[in-house]
Parts: C-alpha cells; structure tokens; sequence
C-alpha cells in the first residue's frame, strides 16, 4: 500500500495550476483535501508523475448566490458545507449529505469539488448536486466553460474533464420556496460509503398536486444518476402512499445495479426503492 514515486508542487493560482497541468504532459493530477486521490495511488490504481496542490489557492473557497442559483468553491469542505448558512437555508439537502459523509477527519479536509469530480460512483455529494441540476464551472487550456453533471460521470473514476483543467467551482439551482428536501443514506458499515443515497427535493401546489420532484440517486451503480422515470411517475399526482410506492419501483429502471460481497445486485436494487420510497415519503408527506 504504498504508491509509486511522484513529484509535488503547490499552485499559487489557478491559471498556475492550469499551466502545471500542461507542462507535466500527462502527469499531473490535481490533489485538494486527497481523500479520493490518495487511496487509490496506494493501490496504485492511479499512478501520477506529479501532484499538483491546489489547498492554499484563495478563490477556490466559500459560497455565495449569483441569481436563482448557489455557486460553492470546488475547495469548500464538508464540514464548511454542513455548516454555512446559506447552504442550509437554500439548499439544506446539500447541508445534510455533507454531514453524513465518512468521519470528522474526512468532513475537516474533503472537499466538494473532489467529491463530486472525482468519479466515485459511492461518492455521497453527487446525489444532492445532481438532484439540484448541478453545473460544473472547469477552468482549462480554451478558458472557462460550464458542465452539467448530468452526463459529466461516464463510469467509475472515469469523467469528460478535459485534459489540463479543473473543476474551481459547483453551481447549483435553488429549488422553490415550497419545495422540501432530505437525502437518506444506507451505508457500509466498513467504509461508510453509501451502499444506495437517495437525494430528493419535491413540492406540491396549491392543489395538493406534485409540480416539483428530482431525484438524484448515489451508490447502486457505476454512476449517480436522475430517477427521471420516478420524476415522470410523480409530477402532476397527488401524493400517498401507493403512488408513492408505485413510482419508487421506477428507481431502477435501465440502471445496472452493481454487485460485491457486501450486496448483491437484487439486494441493491430493493435496497434503491426502499430508500427512494422512504426519501419521497419524508418529504411529501
């Protein structure tokens, strides 16, 4: 468990960061809070001539509100996402994953933009981010762009980040006022990753009707993903319990459930509508 020899260097910048990037041909990889990065260099899964350090860059923390969206610096960490008030009042969903992920350690030093940019299909902080019609704010080598993260994740570890860039920020929606939230995590008790998260944030009209329903799901398969087949059950209903019930069943539709000594795909996939059905009920009613 030890990694294979790699050179450091800390980035005073992004555009220095950037250019680090470039210059190691290949090489480099961006290290924050490492809790992603390391673990698996010691399993010599990944092995990078060069990591390059970007902690101590200034413009890659806090949150602030740009319109009728949240935008948190990709350096933000657990504990400071669990804790800032605005993330609890606009966005609490985010608040409450952030608090459930591993150990004070881990919340003290993660970070969300490694969290979510990393590829981890049993990462919490996609889940929420997703159900929040998250975008990637990635500075490379052509300037600034924004990525979805719906689509952003192709498989584990595996993303569309362009070579020689970084993710510096996450932008995300503020749902409707009337809208409620809850993420609800089953985890492994070894690891504490989520075996199946299931991130909701939904609301009713006047009528009592669902106008408002996403569904962000983390841990059952190679990628988080929307439960938009669960959304399309739901939108325009009444909520209870056998409707609930009956659209929780469309959790799992087209996904390929993953399976390992812990659990195996049947169980995963039972496993996802429950939770879906739970999460769904909390908030709605």
């Amino acid at each position: 468990m030890i990694p294979a020899k790699f050179d450091y260097v800390r980035a005073d910048s992004v555009e220095h960061a950037v250019q680090l990037l470039q210059e190691s041909d290949g090489e480099g990889k961006i290290i924050a809070g490492g809790h992603s990065l390391l673990p698996i260099m010691k399993f010599r899964v990944t092995e990078p001539g060069k990591l390059i350090d970007i902690s101590r860059i200034p413009d890659l923390k806090g949150v602030r509100v740009e319109g009728n969206r949240i935008i948190i610096g990709a350096m933000t960490t657990h504990h400071e996402l669990a804790n800032n008030p605005i993330v609890n009042e606009k966005i609490p969903v985010l608040a409450e994953a952030a608090r459930q992920i591993g150990d004070i350690q881990i919340r003290n030093r993660g970070t969300i933009g490694g969290n979510i940019a990393h590829g981890d299909p049993v990462a919490d902080l996609p889940a929420p981010a997703i159900a929040l019609d998250a975008g990637l704010i990635v500075h490379g080598e052509e300037g600034v762009e924004v990525m979805e993260l719906d689509g952003f994740i192709l498989g584990p570890l595996i993303t569309i980040l362009p070579e020689n860039s970084i993710v510096t920020s996450i932008s995300l929606a503020i749902p409707p006022s009337h809208a409620k939230s809850t993420y609800l995590k089953f985890f492994h008790h070894a690891t504490g990753y989520p075996v199946v998260g299931v991130a909701v944030v939904a609301g009713t009209d006047k009528e009592g009707l669902i106008d408002y329903v996403k569904v962000g799901i983390t841990g059952v398969g190679d990628v988080t993903y929307r439960a938009t087949a669960v959304e399309d059950a739901l939108l325009g209903q009444k909520p209870s319990d056998d409707v609930i019930e009956s659209a929780a069943k469309l959790a799992i539709e087209d996904v390929d459930m993953g399976s390992d000594l812990f659990a195996s795909e049947e169980y995963r996939a039972n496993i996802c509508q429950v939770y879906t059905a739970r999460a769904l009920k909390s908030v709605l009613l």
